[in-house]
């Protein structure tokens, strides 16, 4: 013998309109986590480009320091081609960083924060590698 169950399926007791407000919140949250992820993402993009930045002038000045610390090597263009090739991967971490930045911030939208000027990305590692270039140069024409 079973008892017979006096409860009422969910359906026959609940509000329409709650179930409707749920799902409505629950899309409302769903899409502010989103566009917040985007906004974090954008963030995150930004420090990585700047992360970059560091690392091209670290090579810059571990180039400078290799020539300074080894500047009478024999051969003596041996320091400065070691140099070179320091200073030669800041101009490539500056260039790529800004491509890859420039990529991933044109597939995204801000929401929150404000997206970095594309613009001055290029500017910023154009001008840092020209510099890398005169510094090539002065390492090979100045004695």
């Amino acid at each position: 013998m079973t008892q017979p169950d006096n409860n009422p399926p969910a359906d026959q007791n609940s509000d329409p309109s709650d179930t409707d407000m749920s799902t409505i919140d629950s899309t409302k949250l769903a899409e502010n986590r989103t566009n917040w992820a985007e906004d974090r993402t954008i963030l995150a993009l930004e420090r990585t480009f700047a992360g970059w930045m560091r690392t091209a002038f670290a090579a810059i000045g571990i180039g400078l320091g290799f020539r300074a610390l080894f500047g009478e090597f024999d051969p003596p263009w041996l320091a400065r081609a070691i140099a070179t090739m320091f200073i030669g991967l800041a101009i490539i971490f500056a260039i790529g960083a800004q491509k890859r930045a420039r990529k991933a911030f044109e597939r995204l939208s801000s929401h929150a924060v404000d997206t970095p000027n594309l613009p001055n990305l290029r500017w910023i590692s154009y001008s840092v590698s020209a510099g890398a270039i005169l510094l090539i140069i002065a390492l090979w024409v100045l004695h």
